[in-house]
């Protein structure tokens, strides 16, 4: 007869036994589930992206939940797993517009602001056009009698130029003297008055300058 196993040699370690949830947990953050994840997040935002792009880029009223989820053909539950709120989403189509603008506003340096500012006028002229509302005919007068002084005090200077050429400095310097500069400059800057004129009336100056001195607007 054989012998009885030795008490003493029979491991007590404990077994590991792999819960349901722990295999469940495992095959949900698997390698394949993550890439459906980000598939299906890049899809709502892409779907956000394309709902905006049909209105003003400062129209942002249309970019809800349910919207979104409609166009990217997902539950809202599914936007809200992939987002903590509307926040978030309308958050993270900024992100997406300023990167596909090319802009980097978390490492841009003096020399890139340029280009920065082309691009971002670029992006913003892919969106439709607010509605403009009626102008008092008096102010409406007045901005074309400052388009017309702006036109005849740079035509000396610019003979030989194009109409293009010509306009755009005039329009660069109409935009200077605009009253939505001041506000911006006042609202978003938190400048005083005199403080926004200096620094209008100094870009101003170096159009001016640039003009006198030859140097037209680059090529589009």
């Amino acid at each position: 007869m054989g012998e009885a196993p030795d008490p003493a040699a029979v491991s007590t370690a404990p077994v590991a036994v792999e819960s349901g949830v722990e295999a469940g947990k495992r095959r949900y953050d698997s390698p394949v589930r993550r890439e459906q994840a980000n598939a299906t997040r890049q899809r709502i935002i892409e779907a956000a992206c394309e709902l905006l792009a049909g209105s003003s880029i400062r129209d942002w009223q249309g970019l809800t939940v349910r919207a979104v989820a409609e166009r990217a053909g997902v539950s809202e539950r599914t936007v809200f797993r992939h987002f903590d709120n509307e926040r978030g989403l309308r958050d993270a189509v900024m992100r997406r517009l300023e990167e596909q603008a090319g802009i980097d506003l978390g490492h841009l340096d003096a020399d890139a602001i340029p280009t920065a500012v082309a691009r971002a006028i670029e992006a913003i002229a892919a969106h439709p056009l607010p509605p403009k509302g009626p102008l008092d005919p008096t102010l409406s007068d007045a901005s074309r009698r400052q388009h017309a002084a702006l036109l005849s005090a740079l035509a000396p200077h610019t003979e030989g130029w194009s109409e293009r050429d010509r306009t755009v400095t005039a329009g660069v310097l109409d935009v200077l003297w605009g009253l939505a500069t001041y506000e911006r400059l006042a609202a978003d800057w938190d400048l005083d008055a005199a403080d926004a004129a200096s620094g209008a009336a100094w870009v101003a100056a170096l159009v001016v300058e640039a003009v006198q001195s030859g140097r037209r607007p680059p090529p589009a």
